[in-house]
């Protein structure tokens, strides 16, 4: 999340963009750094802020859940079987 604000040339502090958000810095910190999730509140918070669209922030969020999925259970879905699927 912190890369795509700093893409963009955002130019408020993590301070300044908390209290516009009206969220505590440690938690936008959490969210920014990877350490939270980013929930669908602070997607709309952050869209405010930005001009940008919650959809976006949260397909990162999500994007970035499966990246970490995969790295995690790679061993385990190399081992699935696929089912053979029918076409009709």
């Amino acid at each position: 999340m912190r890369e795509v604000l700093e893409d963009l040339g955002f130019p408020l502090t993590i301070l300044e963009s908390a209290r516009r958000m009206k969220v505590s810095r440690q938690a936008l910190y959490d969210v920014l750094n990877g350490k939270t999730t980013l929930t669908t509140e602070m997607a709309l918070r952050f869209a405010r802020l930005t001009g940008g669209a919650p959809e976006l922030y949260l397909q990162l969020q999500v994007n970035r859940d499966l990246e970490m999925a995969r790295q995690r259970l790679k061993a385990e879905l190399a081992a699935i079987e696929p089912a053979a699927i029918k076409k009709r």
